[in-house]
């Protein structure tokens, strides 16, 4: 190691760990805390025996982060309505300079990517996103997760194939999803139905995730007149104090609506052939707090 300072080397990494332990839970929470896990690990370690320390910082959280994917799983519990990923602060700013790779990383923390890893197990999930997201060679995988190469590759193949099938293909122009957020807002905010059709494609989806802790569909809401009508009528109810800003979330432009100053919801929509083609809401409270000083 070139530091006599671990923390110093700890903080230069996290950015990836919590990128790695993310995309493993969807769950920013949880999240943080297999990132301290990692932190506590890590203080702990013989530093000079570590020739790697980013690979071995990798190498801990994604074994941290497998482990407490399958206690979630374990408990079985029931969520009420639809499910979406706790909503996640993208900002790659300066540290990722190629366009392509900006692509690749804002697609791997993509709700539509997310809710469909949901339904891979902790090893395929921790492949896929040590493969896809963040380009490991399958032979540093397999050295990871203590598994030989040809059953990383094989567990890469069915990871692989699970989500190609099974998200939805959308564009990821940020200038595009942000002018169609935007007028969507508008038309939104307006009760405008007809401007709000003219935005929607036919077979729009609409995803409200609320746990049943505050006002959303308890199923998926599909086709354009549906989703256009669901919106006037909430449009009508108002908010108290509304205000609203903008983020990035992950890795595409979202609305954060407040009521005073807490957080009320957060709409995204993914785009494809210049419509909307889902609209995703979260409210569920527990999900919104890490976002009350965003």
């Amino acid at each position: 190691m070139t530091t006599d300072i671990p923390t110093d080397v700890f903080e230069e990494h996290r950015p990836v760990l919590m990128g790695v332990a993310y995309r493993m839970l969807g769950r920013v929470a949880d999240a943080e805390d297999v990132v301290q896990e990692a932190w506590l690990r890590w203080s702990g370690a013989d530093h000079r025996a570590v020739r790697e320390p980013r690979a071995y910082l990798v190498r801990v959280t994604t074994r941290l982060a497998i482990d407490r994917l399958r206690q979630i799983k374990a408990r079985g519990e029931t969520y009420v309505g639809p499910w979406l990923p706790e909503p996640y602060v993208t900002d790659f700013g300066d540290t990722v300079e190629d366009t392509a790779e900006r692509a690749v990383l804002a697609d791997s923390v993509s709700l539509a990517v997310l809710v469909v890893l949901e339904s891979l197990s902790p090893l395929e999930r921790a492949v896929f996103v040590l493969r896809e997201a963040f380009g490991y060679p399958y032979a540093d995988i397999a050295a990871m997760l203590d598994r030989g190469e040809p059953a990383v590759r094989q567990l890469a193949g069915r990871a692989r194939k699970h989500v190609d099938e099974g998200r939805p293909r959308y564009e990821v122009d940020p200038a595009q999803r942000r002018d169609l957020t935007e007028r969507f807002l508008a038309a939104a905010a307006e009760g405008d139905l007809e401007g709000l059709m003219e935005l929607l494609a036919p077979d729009v989806r609409l995803v409200g995730d609320s746990g049943g802790k505050a006002k959303a569909p308890l199923r998926i809401l599909e086709t354009a007149d549906n989703v256009g009508r669901f919106l006037v009528a909430v449009a009508g109810k108002g908010i108290p104090e509304l205000s609203f800003r903008f983020l990035e979330l992950n890795g595409g432009p979202a609305v954060l609506i407040l009521s005073g100053d807490k957080p009320d919801s957060v709409f995204q929509v993914d785009v494809s052939a210049g419509r909307i083609r889902s609209v995703y809401i979260v409210r569920n409270p527990d999900k919104l707090r890490s976002l009350a000083s965003a």
